[in-house]
């Protein structure tokens, strides 16, 4: 979709969140009430399906200036105002004035909800789930993933896994639970644990919570709150044909993140086991100097921080399709959609024709406006929107990437008898 396609689609043509048909609405009861919006999302061909939604008071590209300004403690200048339309955004959605108590409590709620529609979605029982990955920047608790899986109903005994690696923990816990490449020596091989299993993935981004500690103009205008969550079972609904971890360090701080979770620092990725059945994928963050939550470089840091490396990335792991195609006896085959995080529409944009250049061709629709970036809930959200057109047989390419920097790219077969 080129870049006017999205901006006549952007005119008034995407209604509030709250506001879409299939959106189930209520009032969390924290701190005199919160709003939320989940969409549940289902498609039995394919045997998939997940739940999706936000939080807080949902603020349009005008509206958004005049929170910006109260948590900077000045108005924006002309000059700082970001086009936010033509980066692929309309509204995020936040919450203002919460103690730490009552957004610790708002964000176990919210999980909790989405794991339980999750479940539903699929059809399953609570207590048939056997596993939870859940990606988060920054988290509103050391022991999230454990509190959120107890208020739902999950057993005790489900495998719970904390991702910590910016926007691309969703992805990186997809790759994860379905690609046993993955494993290494002295860890748990997670793929290997949940084949054949019911397993719940997604992503949970409290991001007005994490953003309001922060002064830094752009991330203010582009993240908002939003999760999303789905329901596999790896090697049946969803099976693993190709993919990719890939850790490149951001040295110079263009994407400058807080650690809100334990880390070593020791190394770059760390894999810990806290509990028997709590496993932590932490990431090396550049943090910011000035001790807030995050900083940015502006725009045109994102393009070159995520662009080149995320190309290369992608690159190789259509190269390894396109092998493994090969092997399988139909070199036809190819990407049906895919499903790319939602940073910006630029970047993705600039991605999509630099992967061109490479002769690489796949559709990469946009598809989540009207949340703003939502970090790790992004890939989420897009893949349940994009859900009901899929097939089984159809192959998917999911493009993670986050700051520290961290990608994860892997291509899946849904539902299919290979």
């Amino acid at each position: 979709m080129d870049t006017n396609t999205v901006l006549k689609h952007l005119n008034g043509v995407i209604p509030s969140f709250f506001k879409r048909p299939q959106v189930e609405n209520g009032i969390i009861p924290v701190a005199g009430g919160i709003p939320f919006g989940i969409e549940r999302v289902s498609n039995p061909e394919v045997g998939i399906g997940g739940a999706y939604g936000t939080w807080g008071q949902s603020y349009d590209n005008t509206t958004l200036l005049d929170l910006v300004a109260k948590r900077m403690g000045i108005p924006l200048s002309d000059n700082d105002k970001m086009n936010l339309s033509e980066l692929g955004f309309l509204s995020r959605h936040h919450t203002e004035g919460l103690t730490t108590e009552e957004h610790l409590e708002l964000e176990i709620e919210i999980g909790a909800k989405l794991l339980r529609e999750a479940a539903q979605a699929n059809q399953w029982k609570l207590d048939e789930v056997q596993a939870v990955l859940i990606g988060m920047s920054g988290p509103v608790s050391e022991h999230y993933v454990e509190q959120i899986c107890e208020r739902a109903g999950i057993p005790a005994g489900a495998l719970k896994v904390s991702v910590h690696k910016a926007c691309d923990g969703s992805v990186g816990g997809l790759n994860l639970a379905l690609n046993p490449t993955l494993g290494k020596a002295g860890n748990v091989n997670v793929a290997e644990e949940l084949f054949g299993k019911k397993v719940l993935v997604g992503g949970v981004e409290g991001l007005s919570r994490f953003t309001s500690q922060a002064h830094d103009k752009n991330a203010l205008q582009l993240f908002g709150n939003g999760a999303g969550v789905i329901g596999v079972i790896p090697g049946q609904t969803m099976k693993f044909l190709v993919g990719k971890s890939f850790e490149a360090y951001d040295g110079e701080g263009v994407l400058a993140v807080r650690m809100d979770y334990p880390h070593s620092r020791q190394s770059l990725l760390d894999v810990s086991q806290s509990s028997q059945d709590h496993i932590r994928v932490a990431g090396l963050m550049h943090e910011p100097d000035n001790g807030e939550s995050i900083e940015m470089a502006g725009p045109m840091g994102m393009v070159k921080l995520f662009v080149r490396t995320g190309v290369q990335v992608v690159s190789d792991v259509y190269q390894s399709y396109q092998n493994l195609m090969e092997k399988m006896g139909m070199p036809d085959k190819s990407i049906a959609v895919a499903i790319v995080h939602h940073a910006n529409y630029k970047i993705n944009a600039l991605k999509g024709k630099h992967l061109n250049k490479l002769g690489i061709n796949f559709p990469m629709p946009w598809l989540v406006s009207d949340f703003g970036n939502v970090s790790a809930a992004s890939n989420m959200i897009a893949f349940l929107r994009q859900l009901p057109k899929l097939k089984p047989g159809d192959h998917i390419l999911f493009d993670g990437f986050g700051a520290g920097t961290y990608y994860d790219v892997l291509a899946v077969a849904l539902n299919a008898a290979y």
